[in-house]
């Protein structure tokens, strides 16, 4: 057997209430905290909460809430900056992925130096201790509190920078599921196909592993059997538990291995045309595994076994089959647009399609793909998704 690597943040506190245990986490680790947040999670109460969690450990705070939807390098600038002039000593991020992909930068860049920029690409490396960062998701998907990888929009060229290096690793991930059951239910279900696509690509990516797969595989059971639950009952704790933990393995599962083509075109459609990252992978993942399935056979039929216990009895490719129609129903349920229907001008994505095609090659992430595309697959893969009917039983 090869050798492999598995990361994951230091401490990880899961379940009902941890959040509670911000304030002792963060007395651990620092006398002053920046609390990266948005708005939102201010409105709700939650960023007043946390700052009384830690108050009571005698850890002061002061609060970041410039960010919008998609972490941008702006964001970072502008939290890095109030790190300095408030001399904090470590990073609280409270929110979704984009609090937490920013607040993974400035734990970074505070001992390395340099702009975020600099890092795409490792042609810059974090060789410097990062400051210590506690993440506290509010959502369960992106499993960025469990990744070393910070998703990062560069606006002077509108490319979505993907990085990745051990040092982005938080020191601490805080995983509340009570914390998500304010998030809307649109949010519940872009997020919640978020955390499958991270499930499903890390294990029929090529850098798939044994831990991979079982953290991988152990997601996608608690995300598929879950994920409808959540999103119709925002009571229903048991079933946002089951999204919160399978966020968490599937963070674990993709960080450790990779994602896919399903990611690499998706952030140009983030970037682009500003659609959640959520949103852009729900768009895609029914079409991408069709387009995919004839070369990850046995592993989707794994999906397709767990989406169905009838097709135990199935041949791979049947079960294959169950996998994708299963996860095209199940978009279906959760209301995901297609493109066209999310707003995208026509004219629009057509002048931007050969961009994004490339960036999504530049990305890296459609080489891990158990079916490697071309650039011109990846142009008429976009135009499939731009009018997809997730209702139709047709095949790509």
């Amino acid at each position: 057997m090869d050798e492999f690597v598995f990361r994951s943040p230091p401490t990880i506190l899961y379940g009902r209430h941890a959040f509670k245990n911000a304030g002792q986490e963060a007395a651990l680790k620092g006398k002053k905290a920046l609390i990266i947040s948005d708005q939102i999670m201010e409105d709700l109460g939650y960023v007043t909460q946390c700052r009384q969690f830690l108050s009571r450990e005698n850890v002061k705070s002061t609060v970041y809430l410039g960010v919008g939807t998609e972490p941008t390098d702006t964001y970072v600038a502008e939290a890095l900056d109030q790190f300095k002039k408030e001399q904090c000593d470590l990073v609280l991020s409270l929110g979704g992925g984009s609090c937490i992909d920013t607040a993974k930068s400035i734990a970074v860049l505070i001992p390395n130096g340099g702009d975020i920029a600099d890092y795409m690409g490792n042609k810059k490396m974090a060789d410097s201790q990062p400051v210590p960062h506690i993440a506290v998701p509010t959502t369960a998907g992106t499993g960025s509190e469990a990744t070393d990888v910070t998703v990062i929009t560069n606006t002077s060229n509108n490319v979505k920078m993907m990085i990745k290096q051990p040092a982005f690793l938080p020191a601490a991930a805080i995983v509340d599921p009570l914390l998500t059951k304010s998030a809307p239910k649109h949010v519940k279900a872009a997020t919640g196909i978020d955390a499958l696509s991270h499930a499903i690509e890390s294990y029929i990516s090529s850098k798939a592993h044994p831990m991979t797969d079982m953290t991988a595989l152990s997601a996608m059971e608690r995300i598929v059997h879950h994920i409808t639950d959540a999103y119709e009952d925002e009571e229903n704790i048991d079933a946002l538990e089951n999204m919160s933990i399978g966020a968490l393995q599937a963070g674990l599962a993709f960080s450790n291995s990779s994602v896919c083509l399903v990611h690499g075109m998706s952030r140009p459609i983030g970037a682009l045309f500003h659609v959640p990252h959520g949103v852009s992978n729900a768009m895609l993942l029914p079409a991408v595994l069709e387009y995919s399935k004839d070369a990850a056979l046995e592993r989707l039929a794994d999906l397709g076994r767990i989406l169905d216990r009838e097709a135990d009895k199935k041949t791979d490719e049947q079960a294959a089959d169950i996998a994708v129609s299963s996860v095209k129903k199940l978009c279906q349920r959760l209301n995901i647009p297609n493109l066209r229907d999310w707003g995208i001008d026509l004219n629009q994505f057509e002048n931007v399609v050969s961009k994004m095609a490339e960036d999504a090659l530049d990305s890296g992430s459609p080489a891990k793909n158990p079916k490697i595309p071309e650039k011109q697959e990846i142009e008429k893969l976009y135009w499939i998704c731009y009018s997809y009917d997730f209702s139709s039983t047709s095949k790509v």
